[in-house]
């Protein structure tokens, strides 16, 4: 009833367009016309299906191409999201979904030309969240294109299961890295239409949706699809360690047979996700951030497969403070336990006998940093670096009224071209990245900017994003206490 609620509701509001929309740019795609608007001096389409509905027979199946329609798409209006509960900062889109969801955003400065393109790959743990942001960014005005995409959450885009494995030649899960893959493909037979070209694509994300930017610097089948690369907080896994596709399967099945649960209304399957956990994840809360090695998308460890292939500019950060269990006493001894193992007492030691920076926050909270974000972005850093990709690598510490800064704060200051301490633009070094492949090269709203020097694993340096000052640093700063973790 909700995807028929929500596909009632589109075709309201396009029956009800104003005169400015109906008269707005049509750009013609693979699967028919589109008809987007004007906005702040841009065009901007949403909602473009790049893949088919995946209803019913296609649940858990890889992306189908979209079926072409015959009247002009109004692609001016915002799409639904995927399908997700709500936890708080998702409202919006979890009082607004559909099934039918893969779609993709698209804001240009022109429909002419060969403008470097940018693809946005949300975040929200894998399980919620949309492509809202980069149709409304001030992006384009650096003469790039900016493509947001959305792709199958939670159960929906990540359930291995025995069953699924006989269907898809021995290996499942990782179907919302399919539609990632299907989206690129999309961009690189369309983009030019749009104005862009195809063989300047660089992809980007924040959270989980840098580590699915991550895990397709290692996809085979991604290679080619795109040319750069940023990832903002987030690494393949976590700094968990990678799940096997056995053990993958032994939960999907706890579920019963595929063919009952491919009828089962979606809000169940939501409901479902509650109980999708396991002890490596605690629970629920990272089970999507766990990686599975499936067999198909990921061949094998997205640390062999990325040191296998073609160098990429990379840009890698993280936030001074992620998030982490602000806790002491007993639960700290947990939290520890759970990251340090037989080294907790070790680990604990070190962190409180470390003279620490105040603006890392208490020893729960630097716990959680260091080993979900920070140390596995090093070790990333580290084996693009040897393996012959150039990096930079950033860390970002501006707090909203002087507090400490937060996981994902940094989004507003590149989409919305904020300045951090000394004035520094974050956007002219993103933009630059797609540009010229180096974050130093010339954007069209250039700014007075530091240079950024390339990470080298033996002498390591990163910029420093503050709030008074931005300036290069000596990199590394957790590395004394990462080794008492070895997750990639």
């Amino acid at each position: 009833m909700r995807v028929r609620l929500a596909a009632a509701a589109l075709l309201l509001a396009a029956s009800a367009l104003p005169a400015a929309a109906q008269d707005g740019p049509i750009v013609t795609v693979s699967g028919g016309e589109v008809r987007g608007a004007e906005q702040d001096g841009a065009l901007v389409f949403r909602g473009i299906p790049y893949a088919a509905p995946p209803l019913r027979e296609l649940r858990w199946k890889p992306p189908r191409p979209a079926p072409a329609w015959n009247a002009v798409r109004d692609a001016a209006e915002r799409a639904p999201a995927c399908p997700q509960t709500s936890e708080g900062w998702n409202e919006t889109e979890a009082a607004r979904w559909s099934e039918d969801c893969l779609t993709l955003d698209i804001r240009t400065p022109s429909l002419e030309g060969k403008l470097p393109v940018m693809v946005w790959i949300h975040g929200g743990s894998n399980r919620a969240g949309s492509s809202d942001g980069p149709a409304d960014s001030d992006m384009s005005a650096q003469g790039v294109i900016h493509v947001g995409m959305q792709y199958r959450l939670g159960l929906l885009g990540f359930l291995s299961h025995p069953e699924l494995t006989a269907e898809g030649g021995g290996a499942s899960g990782n179907y919302a890295l399919m539609d990632q893959v299907a989206a690129l493909e999309w961009v690189r037979e369309n983009i030019a239409h749009f104005g862009g070209d195809p063989a300047n694509v660089t992809i980007y994300g924040e959270s989980a949706g840098s580590q699915n930017v991550s895990l397709l610097l290692a996809a085979p089948s991604a290679q080619g699809l795109f040319h750069k690369a940023i990832l903002q907080s987030g690494t393949p896994g976590f700094g968990l360690a990678f799940r096997p596709l056995a053990d993958a399967e032994a939960m999907g099945e706890a579920f019963g047979p595929v063919a009952d649960l491919r009828t089962q209304p979606v809000e169940d399957l939501l409901a479902l996700q509650a109980e999708f956990g396991e002890p490596a994840t605690r629970g629920a809360g990272m089970t999507f951030l766990r990686t599975t090695v499936d067999g198909n998308v990921l061949p094998d460890t997205p640390d062999r497969l990325i040191a296998a292939n073609a160098p990429k500019p990379v840009i890698i950060g993280t936030d001074k403070v992620e998030f982490g269990n602000d806790v002491q006493g007993a639960a700290l001894e947990e939290e520890a336990g759970f990251w340090f193992g037989k080294r907790t007492a070790e680990a604990l030691a070190a962190y409180r006998s470390e003279i620490a920076d105040p603006r890392r926050g208490s020893i729960g909270l630097r716990i959680g940093s260091d080993a979900v974000f920070h140390c596995p972005a090093d070790r990333l850093a580290d084996l693009l670096a040897e393996s012959g990709w150039p990096v930079w690598r950033y860390e970002f510490d501006v707090g909203e009224d002087g507090g400490l800064t937060r996981h994902a704060y940094e989004i507003g200051f590149i989409f919305e071209r904020k300045p951090v301490g000394g004035g520094i633009q974050m956007q002219d070094y993103w933009a630059a990245l797609a540009i010229a492949g180096d974050p130093n090269a010339e954007t069209a709203l250039d700014g007075e900017r530091p240079k950024w020097q390339r990470w080298s694993p033996a002498e390591p340096r990163q910029m420093a994003f503050g709030e008074d000052v931005s300036s290069m640093e000596a990199g590394g700063p957790r590395a004394p206490l990462c080794h008492f973790t070895e997750n990639f």
